[in-house]
């Protein structure tokens, strides 16, 4: 269902449906009523069920009622001195001229339709004609992606035939349509990045005797992220590459489809798009059969969002048809879209959401774009923060084949399980790319080469005396050469990273390569592949949405875990270089060190020092590891703490890691606990801010509520994360388990009920029990209650936390206490990191910032 708002703008008015569907409802809930009422003696289940379901439907149109609000929103009416609505959306009369856009046209005719359609919507019973080079001038609130529709409907009135029009269209100089000409009605979508204050739209006719036509134009502001830099992946008979820089070109929407589901219209679309159904571009209709799920998807940070695609197309999919195939089948379910031209680039947004596993890291299969293999072994598991039905999407870039013609392909992956054989899709978009560089019209070009040549002299003359004043500067002082950019060590990071605009712009951890740069921490590409015997497969040590990490030798003999970032990874840049900037300036005894990174030959490789034990959510509830002491448990928990703490106050904003949980929390061969991957991490606000407004990353059940509401970040928002650790901890069970009861699947909740009950001891560890004592258990039970907070003022600072935790083990060491000393007074929050605490006196200097100057 498309959004509404209440808004003074003329041409972004839509109205605000809530009151009035929530009367519709209330209505027909009561007419439901009346009817069991009157019906006699009516099943008490019958009618528990159906007033549950009617509440159902209207909870889910109410929510549907508040969705994405365009900054920029442009609704145009062509041809018409009146507003008219489609889906919902009010197109405003462009005869009005409300002042926030502005028609250039010498000679331009409105023209009605006084016969139209019966079924036609009223945008098109009007058009406006151009006889001469027109614009529409829209003024543009914030730069950005962008969404540009044209409405074309020819009808005849006046003496114009507009089927008969030839025109082209420009938008920004760049080329849309080039010799237009339409016998029926034509929708244009365009997805181009805006970074002007104003957008033009130019219509030219091809002839002095020729002209052109609109019925409709759409210009609004697209969601965020909606098209991005980096993270595509060029497909080819040479394999993939990643593409950078997608924002440079001009998306034309060729195809937009429904995998598995019905047709969808601009109504039941937050950004008013049509899907259509996948059927007649199935290949082999046999291969593939429809499932569906009557869950909403479960949206998480990073992946799909409902403005990249809708509800229904996630919750709908095709999969392999297996019913008629004998046991372990292997075949590849395959879709065909004509595109119209062969050899032309095109964007292959594919989307998928897992609808048909039981469980996590069940469903592994291959994609292929035209034939070639563009995805291998597929996990949504890893793509989805471990979340069934969890949206995601994946960007492909292909040029169409010989014969016009876009193929997709989904098989099952060689790992999978002859039981478990498998491969889905959701849906698919294919766009076609235009360069922006190489769009501009003839017309434009010859009104350049215009104003060239009547300034040519004078620019001439300018030129000549600009060289001579350059002369005669170098003649009198000779300047030193300026070191070249490269020399700095980091350049080539930010060649890769793309323009300013990119996502880096999110890391703002205020690093500072220092008087030698982050050169002396590179690693040559040989040395790497040397210490991991090139890469071997048998030391993987681990793997996560950066990459693998395997265990290595450098050739001083040290140990080393080397993260090799995966080619084409959405989130690969930004995390690399945040690890660097943050792990090249902070050194302290409980965080992870940085030795070194390397990026030769497209590589992202990041080199930390080795940890025997690895992560501690392997000694909580792996089978490997014996189980781990109740005071080892508290030690580990106050060293963490203690990183944090660092982390958070060891500079003017300190840092927040914004991912906190137990597999980021890694144990030395000593059981000392150091905080590890830095990729999302984030400055804090500056003293006279109170948080930091970003996007919502993290790991699921892991997740601050309050930063998931508000988008708002605070040192706080670790804090909750760590309360989570705390009890998984105590419980040794992971922080999200969908295979338990409904009310155990989130461990925060579940752990929450019953400390409130004052009855933890009786979701601990079954290793624990009679190891704890109990004033120990109330205080740390009290300590991580506190860090769950809903909100982040109500919940203790990491130095607090600290505190608590030292005086949990203090507790512990005392003995069985019948006193009830535990509701004693804390010992006062420090003001600093304690200093010489009862588990780590010696090393309590070890922490140190480094400085950059």
């Amino acid at each position: 269902m498309p959004p509404f708002s209440n808004q003074s703008d003329p041409v972004s008015t839509r109205p605000n449906l809530s009151s009035t569907l929530y009367n519709h409802v209330l209505h027909f809930l009561k007419k439901q009523s009346s009817v069991y009422l009157s019906s006699g003696n009516p099943s008490p289940s019958m009618e528990t069920k159906t007033v549950h379901f009617l509440s159902l439907i209207f909870l889910s149109l109410l929510s549907s009622s508040t969705s994405f609000t365009p900054t920029d929103n442009y609704l145009l009416n062509c041809g018409s001195a009146t507003n008219t609505s489609l889906y919902n959306r009010v197109f405003v009369a462009d005869a009005s001229r409300p002042g926030l856009f502005f028609l250039s046209a010498d000679r331009s005719i409105p023209l009605a339709d006084h016969n139209p359609s019966p079924n036609s919507p009223a945008l098109y019973h009007t058009a406006r004609v151009f006889t001469t080079p027109s614009s529409y001038k829209f003024n543009i609130r914030k730069n950005g992606t962008h969404l540009v529709r044209f409405h074309f409907w020819p009808f005849a009135a006046q003496g114009f035939n507009l089927s008969d029009a030839k025109f082209s269209v420009l938008v920004n100089g760049n080329m849309m349509l080039r010799d237009f000409s339409t016998q029926v009605a034509v929708l244009k979508e365009y997805i181009m990045k805006v970074d002007d204050e104003m957008l033009e739209v130019l219509l030219i006719p091809v002839d002095e005797s020729g002209f052109g036509f609109v019925s409709g134009i759409e210009v609004f502001s697209a969601p965020k992220d909606f098209i991005v830099d980096y993270g595509a992946r060029l497909v080819s008979a040479n394999g993939i590459e990643e593409y950078k820089n997608l924002s440079l070109h001009v998306l034309e929407t060729i195809h937009r489809i429904n995998v598995g589901g019905s047709k969808l219209t601009p109504f039941n679309d937050t950004l008013w798009r049509s899907w259509i159904p996948d059927d007649d571009f199935l290949v082999l209709k046999s291969a593939a059969k429809r499932v569906a799920t009557t869950h909403t998807p479960n949206y998480q940070s990073g992946g799909a969002s409902p403005e990249i695609a809708p509800d229904n197309v996630y919750m709908t999919a095709q999969q392999m048809n297996k019913e008629n195939a004998t046991l372990g089948a292997r075949f590849n379910i395959t879709w065909e879209f004509p595109v119209g031209s062969f050899g032309v680039r095109h964007l292959v947004r594919l989307h998928f959401c897992d609808i048909v596993s039981t469980s996590l890291n069940q469903l592994y299969f291959d994609v292929y774009v035209n034939d070639y293999s563009a995805y291998k072994d597929l996990d949504l598991s890893t793509l989805t923060f471990h979340m069934l039905s969890s949206p995601v999407y994946v960007d492909f870039i292909a040029d169409s084949d010989d014969l016009g013609v876009m193929r997709v392909s989904v098989g099952p992956s060689d790992i999978s399980t002859s039981l478990k054989v498998n491969a889905i899709l959701n849906g698919v978009e294919i766009m076609k790319m235009i360069n922006a560089a190489d769009s501009q019209s003839e017309y434009t070009k010859r009104t350049i080469w215009i104003a060239l040549g009547s300034t040519l002299g004078g620019l001439l003359i300018f030129s000549l005396a600009v060289l001579a004043a350059v002369l005669l500067c170098k003649c009198k002082k000779q300047k030193p050469k300026p070191r070249r950019a490269e020399s700095a060590g980091w350049t080539h990071l930010r060649v890769y990273g793309g323009s300013s605009r990119s996502r880096m712009s999110e890391v703002t951890v205020n690093a500072s390569p220092g008087p030698n740069g982050y050169h002396s921490l590179r690693i040559p590409f040989a040395d790497i592949k040397s210490a991991t015997n090139n890469f071997d497969e048998k030391l993987i040590i681990g793997v996560g949405g950066f990459g693998m990490v395997y265990k290595g030798v450098l050739k001083d003999n040290t140990k080393v875990a080397v993260k090799r970032g995966v080619p084409g990874s959405r989130q690969g840049l930004p995390e690399f270089q945040t690890e660097i900037a943050v792990l090249s300036r902070i050194r302290h005894r409980h965080l992870v060190s940085l030795i070194g990174y390397c990026e030769e030959q497209s590589e992202m490789i990041l080199v930390y020092e080795y940890m025997e034990r690895g992560p501690l959510k392997n000694h909580l509830y792996g089978a490997r590891y014996p189980p781990l002491s109740w005071k080892r448990r508290l030690e580990i928990c106050i060293g963490a703490a203690r990183g944090l703490h660092y982390l958070h106050t060891g500079s003017t904003q300190g840092i927040i890691h914004r991912d906190i949980k137990s597999t980021n929390i890694l144990l030395d061969q000593n059981y000392v606990a150091k905080v590890a991957d830095f990729g999302l991490s984030r400055s804090g606000p500056c003293l006279n801010e109170t948080h930091v407004s970003t996007g919502v990353k993290g790991s699921f059940g892991y997740l601050d509520p309050e930063y998931f509401r508000r988008q708002q970040l605070t040192d706080k928002s670790d804090v909750y994360s760590f309360g989570v650790v705390l009890f998984e901890v105590l419980c040794a069970r992971p922080a999200v388990d969908p295979l338990l009861a409904r009310e155990q699947v989130n461990l925060a909740e579940w752990a929450m009920q019953w400390q409130k009950k004052g009855m933890l001891e009786k979701i601990i560890d079954p290793h624990l029990v009679g190891q704890i004592n109990r004033n120990s258990l109330k205080k740390y039970g009290e300590t991580a209650e506190k860090c769950l907070a809903d909100y982040g003022v109500d919940r203790p600072t990491m130095g607090d936390v600290l505190w608590n935790l030292e005086y949990v083990l203090q507790l512990q060491e005392s003995g069985p206490s019948e006193d009830g000393n535990a509701n004693a007074q804390e010992l006062p929050s420090p003001s600093m990191i304690p200093q010489g605490s009862s588990t780590d006196t010696k090393n309590q200097q070890s922490f140190f910032l480094v400085d950059d100057q």
